[in-house]
């Protein structure tokens, strides 16, 4: 069997090729749209390739039919009535326009099958691209934005001969388009431009000792007056494990039971320099809780939120959260328990889909240790594993 790839503008035009060549016996193998050309991926020109192939005996069997050569054929055609002459061409025309709707409809066949496997089936990469490709699903980063991703890596992997790339430079590919597609969001710890800081989320995910960790940081590192308020008033062994970090730091603390408490509360800690507010963990699936929340802190703008999420939840469990507490504005998130998960990947979702940055990432129960701020490069590093 001969087999050949055509390249042409259009589908007609590759016809055309493939007719005046191989025959009208030929049959379509493949067939699909490339760009060609261009600068950098600007630029370039849409064509389509096609793949035909034609059986050598099938070929001469063909041409037998039709007289003893190609030239007979030729001076055959030379002699016929214009009337007959005119009734093969339409027919030519006719068995073409037909051929093409067929190639028409394999096409769209192609593309419905492309589709499908991009929303969840199994897609074949280039070299060490299927193994980024695996990485980024290992990781659970939605089919959304990995399906994005690769489709940029895919065209860089052509354009800069990917095949001879060595792995670091592959590495820092996926690294880049992370980048990109985290550029618009905000990262970084509280910054003290704001005096409070209110921590939120479900029961759990580890408020309080995050509330300890980062006031550890503010009163050891960077010396700052801080002092306690908490609302969880439903779980006594919260406020003693709040009061017992707040005893070995020398910081205050403060119960608010209603609104009025926690005002009052806030004028006490009137000459302090930063405040962190604990509130109570309830059942985020109870939007009742975030409206009971609103009326016990006074929101204002001299105040941050930070909405907890711990690395062990599952995603839409996640996505439900924090639909509950947008009820109230979440300013960051910061993702707990980070040491007990081998995939990172929701911290990528959860920001992509929310379009809300990540302040805190703690990584166990030490006091101060195990907590970091949340940085752009960190979470991708964490993703990409290097």
């Amino acid at each position: 069997m001969k087999v050949k790839k055509y390249t042409a503008k259009t589908i007609s035009d590759a016809m055309v090729k493939i007719k005046d060549e191989l025959g009208q016996d030929a049959v379509i193998l493949n067939s699909k749209k490339v760009e060609k050309g261009g600068i950098l991926g600007l630029f370039t020109r849409k064509n389509v390739e096609v793949i035909a192939a034609i059986d050598p005996e099938q070929k001469k069997a063909s041409g037998s039919a039709g007289g003893s050569s190609s030239l007979q054929k030729r001076k055959h055609d030379n002699h016929r009535p214009p009337v007959q002459r005119s009734s093969t061409v339409n027919q030519d025309t006719h068995k073409l326009a037909g051929e093409i709707d067929e190639l028409k409809k394999m096409i769209q066949s192609m593309q419905y099958s492309s589709t499908q496997q991009n929303s969840g089936g199994t897609e074949d990469y280039p070299g060490k691209l299927a193994e980024v490709n695996h990485l980024l699903k290992d990781q659970e980063i939605l089919d959304l934005y990995r399906l994005e991703i690769m489709k940029k890596l895919l065209k860089r992997w052509y354009q800069e001969n990917g095949d001879s790339q060595p792995e670091r430079e592959i590495t820092k590919w996926i690294k880049n388009e992370l980048e990109q597609s985290l550029i618009d969001i905000p990262f970084g710890g509280f910054d003290y431009r704001k005096k409070y800081l209110n921590l939120v989320g479900p029961t759990g995910v580890g408020k309080t000792t995050t509330v300890a960790k980062i006031a550890a940081h503010a009163v050891l590192k960077d010396k700052k007056k801080v002092a306690f308020i908490t609302t969880d008033t439903f779980r006594i062994a919260a406020i003693e494990q709040l009061k017992t970090y707040a005893k070995l730091l020398h910081v205050p603390v403060e119960v608010a039971y209603s609104i009025d408490d926690f005002q009052q509360a806030v004028k006490t800690f009137n000459d302090y320099d930063f405040i962190i507010i604990d509130s109570a963990g309830r059942n985020f699936r109870n939007s009742l809780y975030v409206e009971q929340l609103k009326q016990l802190i006074d929101f204002n703008e001299q105040m941050e939120t930070h909405l907890v999420l711990s690395a062990t939840a599952k995603y839409r469990d996640m996505l439900t959260i924090i639909e509950q507490f947008n009820l109230i504005k979440i300013d960051k998130l910061i993702f707990s328990k980070l040491d007990e998960t081998d995939s990172v990947g929701f911290m990528f979702n959860a920001m992509k889909d929310h379009q809300i940055g990540a302040s805190y990432i703690t990584t166990g129960q030490n006091v101060p240790d195990d907590i970091e701020e949340a940085s752009r490069e960190k979470i991708i590093s964490w993703i990409t594993r290097s």
